[in-house]
């Protein structure tokens, strides 16, 4: 490691407490070339004291070293900040727990942590736990999901040792699915141990690949493709002892431990806030089910009620020590905690509930738990920490000066106190993101992690507020993430994580069995100022009229405008969550199988691309756009995860097909606002894409194409743009959004500025520095400034200003081949038009044939 720095990573939780050797996951960065042997790495605490370290590299410069390395180690409080160093030649690592593979087979895996064993074997149990001497107790668990007509999954078969290190350990199962209809790759379950810990992580996917049927483009609950569950839950089941048990229970952070009595019963039926019976939770019928305000608990004879849970139960019987807990037990209701003499249960989809559990088509559901299989000695009390972990932070500072993230500087260097002002209004304020939940409450377990929409309700009238999902729109999920790397305010990392988690399971379309425009593609927001209703997340609702017209809603699918998996990158960088990597992938994938030919019925007449990748607002347009914006962002994060060339191949596709250095630009008439706006999007992508190409030393004749009009495109932009709100009367809805995109103006000033100099590059410099003070004085301004839509443009747009401010002297790429005859632009015509088109011509053809028969008949009879 050059200069061999020091890394400081701070751990920060709500209410500090004592811990002891919690488990800490973090994604840290470093700059080019600067990690040369991760075996050289070490973690020490405050007292210089060495911490046995896991490391694993997620993301490699082009050169080979680093991006991106997920840490491992195990923390204990009142030990100060942690740092990494290197340490060459260091002596061996310091002795510790460690976890240790006794088995690995097709048959079976045996995990030890030097304090609990796990087996995982073929048509047993799921897994069980126990001592890690022969003869211990064991724990079993059980997981049984059933369907509305009882029949149940009672075992996972296909089992494979996903992770395997010193610190950390998983095992992840596919089910062998016994319910009718249900495939195995739709049941998911991963088990993680820690060194040293009793305890293990466990996540449940619970999946419905089958597609949805969606006539007339309408994706509403009770469409055919639903699949109904009546319960899914895990059982731990203790040893039959004859010494009897004692049970325990605290219902949340802030209430302590208090003795059971058998059976007991803890039910979360609803959020429990003001808004529980909010018609954000109707069902296919439209009615609402929820029953309790909050949470029902019944122990023994006794029977009481509350708000919110965050439970852990323990159960204790001679030397056998079983505990379950789930730190977002109310937030994803419904969930029920029960316990008896013998075990201990989690319903994930309880039966309790006043209704069947609706899967969507292409809908899974992700739930995180942890248990514990004997004396959890973290805290004081049993897996307390699980519900309000040590978040690591790295330093801003230290993040910044990687260029891991293209542009970052710390939120305390920001010269821009208005910037930082509307930002912050997400997480600080009277209209924070979390306060806007709670208006249409967004809790369950479809909803929790989503963002109001409140912008949408511009046209709203009814006392009940307009339902509307944001569903990551312009990347939320990066941007809250790039505001955690900036300022390590770990309010950013949670909104992050919790939305992020919604749009891999709602979001995305997950089947393979519908059109490839469709599969593990991207759902839009709640279609503009309408209602969600039985839509829920899926945009178009089957009730829906749009204002004021009160015209119904068109109905569609997923597709390429809001496509964004840029964010979805980032938390896979900084948590390891492997489910973010797949989804960033997948959204990849999804753009080259949409503009694949050869998966349409049009194949038969026309080969070659579908244009869907690259189409904006109109089948028709295949200039910059948002839709071939998205598509272009979304393929280099795929070529980054995967080093697939074909991702990159792809973008270099849309970008010679949408734009040219000698473009008729007044032509592509890019002032009509309400239709060309978003020509923008498309040269940010453009400005990411030189960035990448740099980075790779790929300044070949794609990077001088994209150059070139980029600069073209900058220099019209610099005569003729001006802020959209100066001409209100061209905008059918002159809103704060419209000074919120102006900021996009600023960025694409800011990429054209980096590959020019002299004259040109300060009178970029100056366009920039106008837009960017423009769009923050005019929307601190507005009293609407704190909607959902502008603060999201704000979080991912305009961060970039300070570093540009910062280093008003960085060099423009090294010179390229400079090229000058790009040849003329060439018009794409998609595959749909040219396939009409060629039908046209068989028919006329057709014509023209039996036209001549019927002649040549004639002839011969009167002859």
């Amino acid at each position: 490691m050059s200069d061999r720095p020091e890394i400081r990573i701070r751990l920060q939780a709500n209410q500090p407490s004592k811990r002891v050797n919690e488990p800490i996951t973090c994604g840290v960065p470093f700059p080019k070339g600067c990690l040369n042997s991760i075996q050289d790495l070490r973690i020490f605490d405050a007292t210089g004291r060495s911490i046995p370290l896991q490391t694993n590299v997620l993301d490699r410069w082009s050169d080979g070293s680093p991006r991106w390395l997920l840490c491992d180690w195990q923390a204990t409080t009142g030990a100060g900040e942690y740092v990494l160093r290197c340490v060459p030649d260091s002596a061996e690592a310091p002795a510790h727990h460690i976890v240790s593979l006794l088995e690995s087979d097709k048959e079976a895996i045996h995990l030890d942590t030097d304090a609990i064993s796990l087996f995982f074997e073929q048509g047993t149990p799921l897994f069980l736990a126990g001592g890690i001497r022969p003869g211990q107790h064991h724990i079993r668990a059980d997981l049984l999901i059933e369907d509305a007509t009882h029949h149940g999954v009672t075992s996972l078969e296909q089992h494979e040792l996903s992770t395997f290190g010193p610190v950390r350990s998983s095992v992840t199962f596919h089910g062998e699915s016994r319910l009718p209809g249900f495939l195995s790759e739709e049941i998911f379950v991963e088990v993680t141990c820690f060194a040293g810990l009793s305890t293990v992580r466990c996540r449940l996917i619970i999946g419905n690949a089958k597609p949805a049927e969606h006539p007339g483009g309408l994706w509403d609950l009770g469409n055919a493709g639903s699949k109904l569950l009546k319960e899914a839950k895990f059982r731990f089941a203790l040893d039959r002892s004859a010494a009897p048990g004692k049970a325990h229970c605290s219902t949340s952070l802030e209430l302590a431990f208090e003795p059971l009595r058998f059976p007991f019963e803890l039910y979360q039926d609803s959020s429990g806030g003001e808004n529980w019976q909010s018609g954000n939770h109707i069902n296919c019928n439209r009615i609402v089910p929820n029953r309790i305000p909050g949470y029902r608990l019944r122990s023994g004879d006794v029977e009481k009620t509350g708000l919110r849970a965050t439970p852990i139960v323990t159960l204790d019987r001679g030397d056998q020590h079983l505990a379950v807990s789930m730190p977002s037990f109310w937030q994803n209701f419904p969930n029920a905690l029960e316990a008896d003499e013998e075990s201990i249960t989690l319903s994930l989809f309880p039966r309790q509930y006043d209704d069947l559990h609706e899967l969507q088509g292409g809908e899974q559901k992700t739930h995180v738990f942890y248990v514990s299989f004997g004396r959890d000695l973290v805290t004081e009390e049993p897996l307390a920490w699980t519900r309000d972990p040590l978040i690591p932070v790295v330093d801003p500072e230290w993040v910044a000066s990687t260029g891991a993230v293209p542009y970052l500087t710390p939120g305390v260097r920001d010269p821009h106190a208005g910037y930082l002002q509307l930002v912050d209004a997400a997480i600080a304020g009277d209209d924070t993101f979390e306060k806007k939940r709670e208006t249409i409450d967004e809790y369950g377990w479809r909803h929790f992690g989503d963002i109001f929409g409140d912008h949408e309700a511009v046209f709203h009238k009814s006392p009940a507020p307009l339902i509307s999902h944001y569903n990551n729109q312009y990347d939320a999920v990066a941007g809250l993430t790039y505001q955690f790397l900036r300022s390590g305010d770990v309010r950013w990392k949670k909104l992050a994580d919790e939305l992020a988690a919604h749009v891999i399971d709602i979001d995305i379309y997950h089947t393979d069995q519908d059109k490839a425009a469709y599969n593990h593609g991207l759902f839009w927001h709640t279609y503009h100022y309408v209602d969600a209703d039985t839509g829920t997340h899926r945009s178009y609702p089957k009730n829906g009229r749009i204002p004021p017209d009160g015209k119904p809603v068109p109905g569609g699918g997923p597709a390429n405008e809001q496509n964004y998996s840029t964010g979805l990158m980032l938390h896979y960088f900084l948590t390891g969550d492997e489910a973010s990597k797949e989804a960033a992938c997948g959204l990849a994938q999804w753009v080259l199988d949409m503009d694949e030919g050869s998966k349409t019925l049009f194949r038969w007449l026309a080969r070659g691309c579908t244009g869907l990748a690259s189409q904006s607002r109109t089948p028709d347009y295949h200039g910059p756009g948002r839709g071939s914006a998205n598509s272009i962002s979304v393929l280099l994060d795929g070529h980054r995860l995967t080093g697939d060339r074909t991702f990159l191949t792809k973008a270099e596709q849309l970008i010679h097909r949408c734009i040219h250095p000698a473009d008729d630009i007044p032509a592509r008439n890019l002032l009509d606002a309400e239709n060309r706006w978003f020509y923008t999007m498309f040269l940010q992508a453009l400005g990411k894409y030189l960035d990448h190409k740099a980075e790779l030393g790929e300044l070949d004749e794609h990077f001088a194409y994209a150059r070139a009009s980029l600069l073209q495109y900058a220099r019209w932009m610099a005569e003729h743009e001006y802020p959209y709100l100066d001409k209100p009367d061209l905008l059918e809805y002159p809103t704060e959004t419209w000074a919120a995109q102006d900021m996009r103006k600023c960025e694409v000033f800011q990429f054209a500025s980096l590959h020019v100099e002299g004259a040109e590059r300060e009178h970029f410099r100056e366009r920039a520095e106008f837009f960017f003070h423009y769009s923050v004085n005019k929307l601190l301004s507005m009293p609407t400034r704190t909607l959902c839509r502008p603060v999201v443009l704000m979080l991912s747009n305009g961060f970039s200003r300070a570093w540009h401010h910062e280093n008003p002297n960085a060099k423009a790429f090294p010179p390229v081949k400079e090229l000058t005859d790009f040849g003329k632009p060439k018009r794409f015509v998609p595959q749909k038009a040219r396939a009409m088109k060629r039908f046209k011509q068989l028919v006329l053809a057709g014509g023209m044939i039996g036209l001549a028969a019927v002649v040549g008949i004639v002839y011969w009879i009167a002859r």
